[in-house]
């Protein structure tokens, strides 16, 4: 911990008064330090840092918050800190406005300039333009190799079947890739910053479904975000597997439950 603050400290240019480590952090090092003219900032590693400041700049250019980048290089992000005081009456609605932002920017295919990770495990991000076949061979099939063979084979059907379960050319938005409930901080009733982003150009739907994985957000965001599309629900299990399959590898067999319910649920 401590040579990672001091290295941001570094980068800063600003001497090092205190580190702490932070709360969270399954997959990188995250702490919070204080620094010799008096500012806080946050330092942490990543799969990625660089490519982590260029999807945070993504997200702040369309108006949804994020934390500003302060100084990064190939090991740490330094970022600014932000208001981190829970969630209040009004954070659902503002929850919504924020993603609806988000969601507002697009792209001209589906993908990023990147591939990224969850930890040891690849987010593949090559461009296409076929939304299911982006989906089954980039978030659903790219897992075969790391699962028993009886739920590849189940996973083979979906993906055989995605071209009349997903749209071929939904619009393209600017999606967060890890928008569950830990990735957004709040300050009073507002939505302060979105974080830990794995951003790509997909169907809005797909941070949506991440949103609900761990619990989901009160009425009051879909009156904010606007109305599902026609067959969401049914798509869902589909979005949802993605991060399932993700958890399962990364944590173990206790994700295999979520993992068979979703396909379950999916009709596979």
């Amino acid at each position: 911990m401590r040579d990672l603050a001091r290295h941001a400290a570094d980068l800063l240019g600003v001497p090092l008064a205190e580190a702490r480590p932070m709360a969270g952090g399954d997959l990188s090092q995250c702490v919070r330090l204080r620094l010799g003219d008096g500012r806080e900032a946050v330092a942490k590693t990543g799969p990625a840092p660089q490519e982590e400041a260029r999807m945070l700049a993504a997200i702040a250019a369309t108006g949804a918050p994020a934390p500003a980048v302060l100084a990064v290089d190939e090991m740490v992000l330094v970022l600014e800190c932000l208001p981190d005081t829970g969630s209040g009456p009004g954070t659902d609605a503002d929850l919504g406005r924020v993603v609806a932002r988000l969601h507002a920017a697009e792209g001209e295919r589906y993908g990023w300039h990147a591939d990224y990770a969850f930890g040891p495990v690849a987010i593949e991000n090559a461009w296409g333009d076929d939304w299911p076949a982006f989906w089954g061979s980039r978030r659903l099939l790219c897992h075969a190799g790391h699962l028993p063979i009886p739920l590849v084979r189940r996973i083979e059907r979906l993906a055989d079947d995605l071209g009349n379960r997903l749209p071929k050319r939904p619009r393209p938005a600017l999606l967060h890739g890890d928008l569950w409930s830990g990735n957004v901080l709040y300050g009073g009733d507002r939505v302060s910053g979105l974080i830990d982003p794995a951003c790509y150009h997909g169907h809005a739907e797909v941070d949506l479904a991440m949103l609900s994985l761990f619990g989901r957000p009160g009425p009051g965001f879909r009156a904010a975000y606007g109305a599902p599309e026609p067959g969401a629900a049914e798509r869902a299990p589909i979005y949802k597997l993605w991060p399932a399959l993700v958890h399962w590898r990364l944590f173990g067999d206790g994700y295999r439950g979520m993992v068979e319910g979703f396909l379950e649920t999916a009709g596979v």
